[in-house]
């Protein structure tokens, strides 16, 4: 069996007791913060040592760093990374914000048990489905250990997960798109950015963290005064 992890972020104790006590009945790991910068802070400590959460639930309006705020801070970390939001007053303008993340769920204090836990329910079915998935879909070999998914924008190294940001994502899939061609570097600053002349820099950059992500097993190639290269196997 899968094992789904999640990361509870809310600062109101009593709702943070309630919140944790639900989600163990359903998930078997369950880590919890108390304020939007604690969660932040071990979304970012737990990468730092390859972990990962396949949710996170978290309040809206908390102290430190509002949930939005964390929500992008964490979506520039993981690009497909999931959530369900859990707020005491219905923000519309906040709900619309949150449409363009992967929300799973919202729902409203004071917390209705029976529908909390279809919303959680629901959200550990698409996770263990998105898992299966990914793991059925035939992946594409780039060498010994890493595979890369074409459709779902996911790289595998061995059967792990490798976290990616969406510009680290946007870098590896015109590599991986284009496997045994040269990619120049201003194609890469287009898809990107759509914009060629961004700094040599930033780009620099995000290949960088791109590289040591696959440090394990290099497949990039760079080819100075040309561009990068992904060698077919």
């Amino acid at each position: 069996m899968d094992t789904t992890r999640v990361l509870l972020v809310e600062d109101e104790v009593d709702a943070r007791e309630i919140l944790s006590f639900y989600l163990n009945t359903i998930f078997e790991d369950v880590v919890v913060a108390a304020d939007g910068q604690d969660g932040l802070d071990i979304f970012e400590d737990e990468l730092k040592n390859g972990k990962y959460f396949d949710l996170v639930l978290t309040d809206i309006k908390m102290p430190r760093l509002d949930g939005m705020d964390m929500i992008e801070k964490m979506l520039e970390l993981i690009h497909n990374q999931k959530f369900i939001i859990v707020s005491a007053y219905k923000d519309e303008d906040k709900l619309l914000r949150s449409i363009n993340f992967r929300v799973l769920g919202y729902f409203v204090k004071p917390i209705n048990v029976d529908n909390m836990m279809e919303i959680l329910k629901k959200a550990k079915i698409e996770v263990l489905k998105e898992k299966k998935n990914s793991t059925e879909e035939k992946l594409l070999r780039i060498n010994k250990n890493y595979r890369y998914s074409l459709t779902q924008k996911l790289l595998y190294f061995d059967s792990t997960l490798v976290k990616l940001s969406k510009k680290e994502t946007q870098l590896l899939d015109i590599l991986l798109r284009n496997i045994g061609k040269i990619v120049t570097i201003k194609e890469c600053k287009l898809a990107l950015w759509n914009d060629e002349n961004k700094s040599d820099t930033t780009f620099r950059t995000v290949m960088k963290r791109l590289k040591d992500k696959i440090s394990s097993n290099d497949f990039i190639l760079s080819l100075k005064g040309q561009g990068y290269t992904v060698e077919k196997k």
